[in-house]
């Protein structure tokens, strides 16, 4: 169990390669198996690398098991953030969220912005300079949903200052809890607070906007839905947004990063994209149209596998938090009530045993036939794939994200040709990022 409070938490928590589990785990799994004991985040704890204890967990969420995640986290997003809330107001919040990022709002308001604000990074590359790619993509995701959270326009000082204010935040959520002068910890508060005013700063406007009658019809934006249709409270309306616009750009632009440097270690995977997307392009020439549309995206049957196999090899979310309500047996183990429970994705998407070669960048597996590598079946994926969780608290913002990727590997792919000029790899720490930022060169050209 490790060292008195602490246990085993340093090694942990240790860095390693994003594409691994890190020593740590591989030398538990090796020493005591897929599910064991140990003392994390100064509690006890059922660590699980099993892909059926991991479903069981997530598909009883609120019966057996609860969200529960130290209270550092709690102390930066807030208390009525989606990711510290449990029960009915989880539920009412996470409503709101779904409703917003409906399937009908992805087709007919996020298709075109997304579309929108890719082009808009892109065409600010310039050749044969180095940049960060990491950075780039970052940008991508925080100004669209900047827009679609608080109407804010891309460039502007509100966003800047937001979006400075963000990477600062950042850091704090998953730094050491220790709110000293100069932590990053106490930086993040301090970042909370000024995130805080620019919200509470816009929520008035709109409010007296609202009460005015003077809207107009650009601030169809999540604000706007949560002033006029919900009866959140405004500390519960701040907490839900700080939370959504980090959740809402973080892991995207994380995961967008890695398909970036990916892909250029597998020339097969990016010559078959080519075509793909050569050939949707060419389409919608010849149809005399511009705009990508809900349509187009789905014909993207081949760019749907490297997002996937992206999400698997990537893992962007690690493991999740969660703590036993009652006492629990599965399979001739026992859970005790109040234990901690850390339902490992990542040892799931990279165990030989469910996935060929899991190591190895290869999003030929996820078509149902092909000649490259074993294909795992339809129930196999669903069953050990859960780049998003799983049960009651599935990611409201998974099909944007999947969406946010197509997009932007589409035109990508149409328009450039990238290199690494360093080497970089992704690291879990346990967040994933790149040390370096992902510095890439690019050079333009035009498939069609």
């Amino acid at each position: 169990m490790g060292w008195p409070f602490i246990g085993e938490t340093i090694g942990y928590l240790k860095p390693y390669s994003a594409t691994t589990i890190g020593e740590f785990m591989d030398q538990h799994i090796a020493r005591y198996g897929k599910i064991y004991k140990s003392k994390l985040f100064g509690e006890p704890a059922i660590v699980s690398a099993d892909a059926g204890l991991n479903r069981f967990i997530l598909q009883n969420e609120g019966k057996l098991f609860e969200c529960s995640y130290p209270r550092s986290i709690g102390g930066i997003l807030g208390k009525w953030s989606m990711l510290v809330l449990v029960g009915d107001m989880h539920r009412d919040m996470r409503t709101i969220s779904l409703n917003f990022l409906s399937h009908a709002r992805l087709r007919t308001h996020m298709m075109k912005d997304v579309e929108k604000h890719t082009l808009l990074v892109l065409r600010s590359w310039k050749e044969n300079s180095t940049f960060s790619a990491q950075d780039e993509a970052k940008k991508f995701t925080f100004n669209l949903v900047a827009k679609h959270i608080l109407n804010l326009d891309p460039g502007n000082i509100e966003t800047e200052q937001l979006r400075k204010e963000y990477v600062t935040f950042m850091k704090g959520v998953v730094s050491v809890p220790l709110n000293l002068p100069g932590t990053a910890y106490r930086k993040a508060l301090k970042s909370r607070c000024t995130i805080l005013k620019l919200i509470e700063g816009k929520m008035e406007e709109r409010v007296q906007r609202i009460q005015e009658g003077n809207e107009s019809l650009e601030e169809e934006d999540l604000l706007n839905w949560v002033l006029k249709h919900s009866s959140l409270s405004t500390e519960q309306i701040l907490d839900l947004i700080l939370s959504l616009l980090f959740a809402g750009h973080e892991t995207s632009s994380v995961s967008i990063a890695l398909a970036i440097y990916f892909l250029p270690g597998c020339p097969q995977a990016m010559q078959q994209l080519k075509e793909e997307h050569r050939e949707i392009a060419r389409a919608k020439k010849q149809a005399g149209k511009v705009e990508l549309t809900w349509d187009d995206y789905k014909k993207m049957e081949f760019t749907h596998c490297v997002v996937n196999e992206t999400l698997r090899l990537g893992n962007v979310v690690r493991f999740l938090h969660r703590k036993a309500i009652k006492d629990v047996r599965y399979k001739g183990y026992d859970i005790p009530c109040g234990w901690k429970v850390l339902p490992v994705i990542a040892a799931v998407h990279l165990d030989p045993s469910l996935f060929d070669q899991p190591q190895r960048f290869n999003p030929w597996r996820w078509q149902n036939s092909g000649s490259r590598g074993s294909c795992p079946s339809m129930s196999t994926v669903s069953n050990n794939f859960l780049p998003f969780g799983g049960g009651p608290r599935l990611c409201a913002g998974s099909e944007l994200a999947k969406l946010e990727m197509a997009v932007f590997i589409h035109h990508l792919i149409l328009n450039y040709h990238w290199e690494l000029t360093d080497t970089d790899e992704a690291f879990a720490y346990p967040f994933v990022d790149f040390p370096k930022g992902l510095p890439i060169k690019v050079k333009a050209h035009s498939l069609l």
